[in-house]
């Protein structure tokens, strides 16, 4: 285009309308751009807008006409029609206050969540974060038990001022609960002491688990080295008896020298002229205990342990309490060779069974369970100390004194009983030097309370309160009250006396138990010994420790 050349000329605009014009320029007010705010900043553009307390007050006092002016809207500032009064904008202008407190309530809301947000990001690192190497010693873990312990009932019944009388002095006991095993009652039940005829039950145990109920002693003719000798083997038996036949000792049903005579006699090839004596079972000479009383003896509570001997020793076979002789095996010597018609002493010597020798007789005793049966109900000293001396030849050793205090704790073990502190010395529990815990013995009752293998044969054997063997007597006066609920073994010497046993309680319950007065043995201790047994009976399973 040449530049003298004028652009035509613009086509004049077409006239609007009053109409059109309005409507075009409302368009333009709508479409005009605003600033888009993000909508925290919208937040807080909108209560920027809310007046402060003072404000706001003058406002609520205003006429409301005045909010128009107070907020004046973008097409009034245009010269637009005023902005209606509805919408957010309009309630803020009609209700400042309450848009106020909601504003503010809205902060703490988004603050607290902001925290809580803050607060599990900060957990959630923590948890990640690996553990600190530990920088000194570990504080050991507090041991826990394995198993909780079941509860134990309140026993409220006491008998502390029965144990505590003087007459006991000094006093220990062991009460258990045959049943369950639980001890009821103990003072000083740990402690070994010494026990008396108590001792015996254990004897009796001894020889159930080591020779059994059926076992049976044995005394045996041979032939000698020389036609017309015989020798005479003792095989420990007390209760080989020298009366003639159809008369009865202590010992109910004992073997007869006159049937090993006679068995001899029709056995041997040629006539008996002579009679060799072998007591070589164990030791002749270990027939004592050093620690025994020798009145004893004499007042015929103990013999001489031999293993040959007739009618225990005594010199009233029929007499439970008898002297006791001096010359055990040459009685036996003497009462053979009567039988056999020879006569001097000349004809009777000591010595031993010769190899191959040949039996020409032979009798035995009662089984065991008679013996121990009698043992325990008549409190025969003489058994308990050739029962024990068996026990050790059967369980291998050499039937020595010395031996007992390892083969009567061995034996008893195989009833799963700890022997431990239990020191036996004799078979019969005359020796002051035997010491054997309460606990101990209280324990072995309740297995005889239960007749475990075998021992109820010294339960049906053991003495009944006020009615059988040494308890007969007994149990008088308000201890009456106990007759026949107690089955015991009393022991008695010149300074203690002792009973243990099993109680029948007047709730049904069963206890086992063992008790020791240690003092001097006086005419009142036996008496308070009963008396604390009925305290035991009236309490039974309530029986308190205190």
């Amino acid at each position: 285009m040449s530049e003298s050349q004028e652009p035509p000329a613009a086509e004049p605009p077409v006239p609007l309308t009053r109409r059109q014009a309005r409507e075009r320029e409302q368009a333009a007010s709508a479409t005009e751009a605003k600033p888009v705010m993000p909508p925290a900043e919208e937040e807080t553009r909108l209560l920027a807008t809310v007046p402060a307390d003072p404000q706001t007050e003058l406002l609520a006092a205003a006429p409301a006409s005045s909010y128009g002016s107070a907020f004046p809207s973008r097409t009034a500032e245009r010269g637009g029609p005023p902005a209606p009064r509805g919408g957010v904008f309009g309630s803020i202008r009609k209700h400042p206050n309450a848009w106020l407190f909601s504003a503010v309530g809205t902060v703490f809301v988004l603050l607290a969540a902001g925290s809580v947000f803050a607060g599990m990001a900060v957990g959630s690192s923590a948890a990640n974060a690996p553990a600190p190497a530990p920088t000194g010693s570990l504080v050991p873990a507090r041991p826990v038990p394995a198993k909780i312990a079941a509860a134990t009932p309140l026993r409220t019944c006491s008998i502390g001022a029965l144990t505590s009388d003087p007459k006991l002095m000094p006093f220990q006991a062991s009460v258990i609960s045959a049943t369950t095993g639980e001890v009821l009652l103990d003072r000083g039940g740990a402690k070994p002491s010494r026990t008396s005829s108590v001792l015996l039950t254990l004897t009796a145990a001894a020889a159930l688990a080591v020779l059994g109920p059926d076992y049976q002693f044995s005394t045996k003719v041979y032939t000698g080295s020389i036609p017309g000798s015989v020798v005479l083997v003792g095989g420990g038996d007390p209760t080989l008896s020298a009366l003639n036949a159809g008369q009865e000792s202590v010992y109910r049903g004992a073997p007869k020298i006159s049937d090993l005579a006679s068995q001899a006699q029709d056995r041997s090839p040629v006539p008996i002229t002579d009679i060799v004596l072998d007591s070589s079972l164990w030791d002749p000479s270990d027939r004592w205990d050093p620690s025994w009383d020798r009145s004893q003896q004499s007042d015929g509570t103990q013999p001489e342990i031999t293993a040959l001997t007739v009618d225990g020793g005594r010199a009233s076979p029929a007499e439970q309490k008898s002297p006791r002789s001096s010359s055990s095996i040459a009685d036996v010597g003497a009462a053979f060779a009567s039988d056999l018609g020879i006569s001097g002493a000349e004809r009777i010597t000591v010595g031993t069974v010769p190899a191959g020798a040949a039996v020409l007789g032979e009798v035995k005793s009662q089984p065991v369970r008679a013996l121990v049966a009698y043992m325990i109900s008549a409190t025969d000293n003489t058994l308990g100390e050739y029962l024990a001396r068996q026990i050790s030849k059967v369980a291998g050793s050499d039937g020595s004194a010395s031996s007992l205090a390892r083969v009567i704790p061995a034996a008893l073990s195989t009833y799963g009983l700890s022997t431990t502190g239990v020191v036996i010395r004799d078979g019969s529990g005359q020796s002051g030097t035997n010491a054997v815990p309460a606990t101990f013995v209280a324990q072995l009752m309740a297995k005889i309370a239960a007749g475990q293998q075998n021992l109820n044969i010294i339960y049906d054997a053991l003495p009944i309160s006020g009615k059988t063997g040494t308890l007969a007597s007994r149990f008088t006066g308000a201890n009456a009250a106990t007759r026949g609920a107690v089955n015991a073994m009393a022991g008695a010497t010149a300074t203690e006396n002792s009973l243990a046993g099993v109680i029948h309680a007047t709730d049904g319950a069963t206890l086992s138990f063992a008790v020791y007065a240690l003092g001097a043995s006086g005419s009142g201790t036996i008496p308070a010994l009963d008396t604390v047994i009925r305290g035991l009976f009236t309490c039974g399973n309530n029986l308190s420790n205190n």
